[in-house]
């Protein structure tokens, strides 16, 4: 029986993507790893690899074609000894599914949507992700799907995995699977009460008569308005705000930065952030935490995120273990990330993850304002420019000091009020005594 081909995830945050190339055609041999298109998530243009060898048999999507729901079948892929012919009345629907966004535009599905069998869930909630063929002979076997480890891209389950696997792998009980997704009903419910503004219908009706110009949302703007709009109506949201004293970190910078030119090395005063949230994580380790639904995750190494805008939204790079890194090597990679960011070119596992962020509007003059939590993360600290004021030095005298605002949002699930104040000081204190940085 043929099988079909399944738009699929090729980022944690896509639900649709565009159809930007096919690398095949109709009636092409295809093995598994070939590059069979070219996909637009949400975030960057990827190739599609496949997961089984076969033939292509039927294309259901057309290259170009926007707004293609994950697990919406692409293609139809023919076995050995498989026909055209063999292609059932089954993929017609298939089909019309996959054009149906071009039609009408629709709001990404909501993250908790029951998936396509493609991405069946284990007991624990993981989903697990199989090809078509390898789900088709898994249920012939009676195999249980997630008890099978993936050989397959990212992890995937192919057709080797399932013919080697025996039936001790066999499906589990059907009660406890049930039982174990009833949990997910309530966050369902819980969104189902958000409030939402008007619709698009509404808003143009009240400027009916004016003179304006409609934009559509690509994948990435879409994206970013979900993500916000979920951080704002689900994450308790406190914050704490600190002036910070630059003059010894400036005037270091001053010094290593010379030091480096012979090197190439330029540091930057948002290099000395990265490092100073960095050992904070390190020196609160409680505060390096993350919301995971029904339970926190305590990171051991310090992984930052840090926003980088684009055109059309942004991306929050991570630099891993930054702890470690020397503050030369945060820069060059910070460089690197930025770069490759504003051109599209980041991987997933680049820009997924962390545990903080830290987003700077210094360089436009901001002098303070509150970031939102990119979630899962605890907190975010949103970094104003260094301005010159009037401050009172230790001895009580009038004095002029470049100073720093910033504010440290907070998510009160994973960090309470005290926690935040100890991981905001920590980041003051490693700002202003900069040498200790190096330590």
């Amino acid at each position: 029986m043929p099988t079909e081909i399944l738009m699929p995830a090729l980022s944690p945050t896509m639900e649709e993507g565009t159809l930007a190339k096919w690398l095949v055609k109709e009636g092409d041999t295809v093995n598994a790893g070939d590059i069979l298109a070219e996909i637009e998530t949400d975030k960057a243009t990827m190739e599609f690899e496949a997961v089984d060898e076969g033939v292509i048999g039927k294309i259901l999507v057309e290259e170009g074609s926007a707004g293609v729901k994950v697990n919406a079948p692409i293609a139809v892929l023919l076995a050995e000894g498989e026909t055209a012919a063999d292609i059932g009345g089954g993929s017609a629907p298939a089909a019309k599914t996959s054009d149906a966004p071009k039609a009408t535009e629709a709001a990404p599905a909501p993250a908790q949507a029951t998936p396509a069998p493609a991405a069946t869930k284990a007991a624990d909630g993981e989903r697990v992700f199989a090809s078509p063929l390898a789900r088709r002979i898994a249920a012939d076997k009676g195999l249980d799907l997630s008890q099978i480890k993936g050989s397959g891209p990212h992890g995937r389950i192919v057709k080797a995995d399932v013919e080697g696997a025996t039936a001790s792998a066999a499906p589990k009980a059907a009660a406890p699977a049930a039982a174990a997704s009833a949990p997910s009903e309530a966050p369902k419910a819980a969104a189902a009460g958000m409030p939402t503004g008007p619709d698009a219908s509404q808003v143009m009706r009240m400027y009916e008569g004016r003179d304006y110009e409609e934009v559509k949302l690509d994948g990435m703007r879409r994206t970013v308005a979900a993500r916000l709009t979920e951080a704002k109506q689900t994450i308790p949201h406190f914050y704490l705000r600190r002036d910070i004293k630059l003059d010894a970190l400036m005037k270091f910078r001053g010094q290593l930065n010379k030091q480096l030119e012979g090197r190439g090395v330029k540091l930057s005063v948002n290099d000395f952030i990265i490092k100073a949230c960095a050992n904070a994580l390190q020196q609160v380790p409680a505060a390096n935490s993350v919301w995971a639904g029904d339970r926190m995750l305590r990171l051991k190494p310090s992984d930052v995120a840090v926003a980088v805008a684009v055109d059309g939204g942004l991306f929050t790079p991570v630099l891993k273990d930054a702890h470690q890194k020397s503050l030369s090597a945060l820069s060059a990679e910070m460089k690197d990330l930025a770069t490759r960011a504003r051109d599209r070119k980041l991987a997933p596992h680049e820009y997924v993850g962390g545990s903080f962020a830290i987003s700077n509007l210094g360089m436009f003059g901001i002098e303070n304002f509150d970031a939102v939590i990119n979630p899962p993360h605890g907190a975010i600290l949103a970094v104003g420019a260094g301005v010159k004021k009037p401050v009172v030095g230790a001895d009580g005298e009038l004095t002029v000091a470049t100073v720093m605002s910033v504010t440290l949002s907070v998510d009160h699930r994973v960090i309470d009020g005290a926690l935040g104040a100890e991981l905001l000081q920590a980041i003051v204190d490693n700002l202003e005594n900069p040498m200790t940085m190096l330590a």
